[in-house]
């Protein structure tokens, strides 16, 4: 197995020898191009039309978020809005910084905040419902400036739906050119960057705005970054190592040592609140939950983490861990590797002789996906299941995931940090599909934790939502990797705990 990586590990590396002196070339002529390795596909240009972390990142990096977390002073900070006011539990008033214009020169308004929301809203090929407008019952324009968000009741976390999520795209370039001209060839935008290429599955190109008012806050960031697709870590490693990229995403664990003992690559690592779970639909034999729960007893979770990802990872014994808003390390339901007890509860659900099940999993999309779920595999059919593994491409899958055809996957939801967002899309009535999961209990807790404008209150609610999720088993969630970026050491850059990519945050020395 060690000959055949470093055979491979070593074709790709000479592979990369032409390519390298063509990116020496470019560099050259332009010194603050910074290529990106990463694993997520772009497949559409339409802003909208896809709901992946590394989109999010780009896209509202180009087009301007409302406002942007601020990981190390942990807080929301105005970015396209200069202020916001909870006026009462239901309406929130934002005001537009008039500083902020689009690629044209036209300023940003209230009249573009609307048009987006309702874009999501109603453009066909729209994938960001659930995880943007969902508790929004309208958008008024209230002056040219300011704009009033109405929600359909009480949404304390209103800000982690909207904030770092919500795209903002130019109305005056939409009714002029309509969506598919204004996507492709006028995408106009208030942030940082600007739009410059798409190859669809391979590439997005965007380009510094050099007069933008956020530029004062990092005047080296790169001016250009080129995000290319390479969903093999070798592939990325080898690209990184023959400075074919400056940045490589999710380095694994096994090829640390490589990039770490480079005189000119060094590794920044990132604790992820991304969650990494199994789900599974109420499908049989998942509609049961003794099923369900015989899953997640039938994982050794610390094996996984000792063995494949080097200790790179931190269990989840519920839906979050240390960090995230509303964790509570002392949750009733939890549970071990046991699978003498995930046997018993196959029986209890009638099925003494076990039961058979497909379980799907991205390739090369997270870190080592495919190996542990190869790894779930044993421990699940010596728990009493008939499991085999499906490794669909990841388009496939994910468009299918999307569209709640998939009764048993392997998965990620990045950007966990209030988790209400992510709780009502996965596990709330009139959600996502993606597990397609409901009970009027979960939703109680769910309406009371959004509608609770006091902490201390609202993670009560939180944690009554965390432990029937846990108990219900739609999901059995397996751990929050570390991540590992491989970089060159002339870039100065400390990866979010979000996993997005933003080029403000870069310094290239």
């Amino acid at each position: 197995m060690r000959t055949r990586f470093r055979a491979t590990f070593a074709a790709l590396v000479f592979a990369g020898l032409a390519l390298t002196l063509a990116a020496n070339s470019a560099s050259a002529q332009n010194k603050t191009r910074i290529t990106v390795g990463v694993t997520e596909t772009m497949e559409t240009f339409n802003p909208y039309g896809d709901s992946v972390a590394l989109l999010y990142g780009v896209y509202t990096e180009m087009t301007g978020p409302l406002c942007k977390y601020n990981w190390k002073d942990a807080r929301w900070e105005p970015r396209l809005a200069k202020s916001w006011t909870v006026e009462d539990p239901n309406n929130w008033l934002f005001e537009i910084d008039q500083r902020y214009t689009f690629n044209d020169g036209s300023p940003v308004t209230a009249d573009d905040i609307v048009h987006s929301l309702t874009r999501i809203l109603t453009d066909p090929q729209s994938k960001q419902k659930a995880a943007v407008t969902r508790p929004i019952k309208e958008a008024a324009v209230v002056d040219k400036f300011k704009v009033r968000i109405t929600t359909k009741k009480p949404t304390a976390p209103l800000l982690d739906f909207l904030c770092d999520n919500l795209i903002i795209t130019s109305k005056a370039a939409f009714d002029k050119y309509g969506a598919r001209e204004a996507d492709r060839k006028h995408m106009m935008g208030g942030g940082p960057y600007a739009f410059a290429e798409l190859v669809p599955g391979q590439r997005m190109v965007i380009k510094k705005r050099p007069d933008h008012p956020d530029m004062a806050r990092n005047p080296n960031a790169p001016d250009e970054i080129v995000f290319r697709v390479m969903r093999e870590p070798e592939q990325r490693v080898a690209a990184l190592m023959n400075n074919e990229v400056q940045i490589a995403q999710f380095i694994p664990p096994h090829l640390f040592n490589p990039v770490n003992d480079s005189p000119n690559h060094k590794i920044a690592k990132a604790d992820s609140i991304e969650i990494m779970f199994l789900a599974m639909q109420p499908k049989p034999p998942f509609d049961k939950k003794e099923v369900r729960q015989a899953v997640c007893y039938a994982i050794d979770r610390d094996k996984i983490i000792n063995t494949l990802l080097q200790g790179q990872a931190r269990r989840l014994d519920g839906p979050l861990g240390p960090g995230q808003l509303g964790y509570n390390p002392n949750l009733k339901a939890r549970y071990t590797y046991d699978p003498k007890k995930a046997r018993e509860l196959l029986a209890a659900a009638g099925y003494p002789d076990g039961v058979a099940v497909e379980l799907q999993t991205p390739v090369n999309r997270y870190v080592l996906d495919k190996q542990v779920t190869e790894a779930m595999i044993p421990m699940l059919n010596a728990a009493g299941f008939k499991a085999r593994l499906l490794t669909p491409e990841w388009p496939t899958l994910w468009a299918n995931v999307q569209k709640g055809k998939v009764p048993f996957f392997y998965m990620g939801r990045g950007g966990v940090l209030d988790p209400s967002s992510a709780f009502h899309q996965y596990f709330r009535t009139g959600g996502s599909p993606r597990i397609g999961f409901y009970r009027p209990e979960i939703d109680a807790a769910l309406d009371a934790e959004q509608a609770e404008f006091d902490p201390e209150k609202r993670n009560q609610h939180l944690t009554t939502a965390m432990e029937l999720i846990t108990d219900l088993a739609p999901a059995c969630f397996q751990w929050r990797h570390q991540l590992l970026w491989g970089m060159t050491k002339d870039i100065e850059y400390e990866p979010p705990a979000d996993a997005r990519i933003y080029g403000m945050d870069m310094v290239v020395k």
